[in-house]
């Protein structure tokens, strides 16, 4: 799921429309309110759009693995979860890509009610304070029990401290975030993903489990290279 910006409004058109008649020089507007669009207008618009694509690109941000319809009824932490109990959750707007995210709320927060991870009290939802914990662990386990038995490995936890050294034999994407699958002596650990790890699976890693994350070294030997 990714954010998608909404429809321009008419208000915005006529700004992006005086935004290029004033760069461009062309695109004439009338006293009456009416634009006149010449023959060689397009061609400009089209290098003012370039340009403003090299001078303010466009990021697009990946919100979530899942679409908004499936997080609905997800037994797993959301990016709704996320923004239902956030301090400060994303600017909405009435139309388009807000109005979807609050309609999937609106029915997402009965999900959790019948789940009892949310309650009604005096007209409002109050959420459980573990509530984004516990559907993560629920998904953890779900998932770590479906691997164990494709791979024929036992699960076991990494806990901070921990030194993981084993092959990296994928990345696993969960709805709370990507994570990486290491089998080290017939078991089976999974710790928080790192893009650099891509380039290294089926290879052999080690590192020391932090709260911060995991300070990796591609192969046993020691002074091996790092991935930070």
């Amino acid at each position: 799921m990714t954010r998608r910006s909404p429809n321009l409004s008419p208000k915005r058109n006529v700004r992006r429309l005086e935004a290029i008649r004033h760069a461009t020089g062309g695109v004439k507007r009338e006293p009456d309110g009416t634009w006149v669009i010449g023959p060689d207008d397009p061609k400009r618009v089209v290098v003012y759009e370039c340009q403003r694509a090299r001078e303010e690109p466009v990021t697009v941000e990946k919100l979530s693995s899942l679409s908004l319809e499936q997080q609905i009824g997800f037994d797993g932490a959301t990016w709704i979860d996320r923004e239902l109990v956030s301090g400060r959750p994303e600017a909405l707007h009435a139309s388009g890509f807000g109005r979807d995210v609050r309609a999937a709320q609106a029915r997402r927060r009965q999900w959790l009610l019948v789940q009892g991870l949310a309650s009604e009290e005096q007209d409002r939802i109050v959420y459980r304070a573990n509530m984004i914990s516990t559907l993560r662990q629920r998904e953890l386990n779900r998932v770590v029990g479906q691997l164990s038995q494709e791979l024929g490995l036992s699960y076991a936890e990494a806990r901070a401290g921990d030194r993981i050294e084993g092959m990296l034999r994928r990345s696993v994407e969960l709805a709370c975030g990507k994570y990486a699958a290491i089998e080290r002596s017939r078991e089976l650990t999974l710790v928080p993903w790192r893009p650099v790890l891509h380039r290294h699976i089926s290879k052999e890693v080690s590192g020391v489990v932090q709260r911060e994350g995991i300070s990796w070294n591609i192969g046993r030997q020691r002074g091996g290279p790092s991935v930070s």
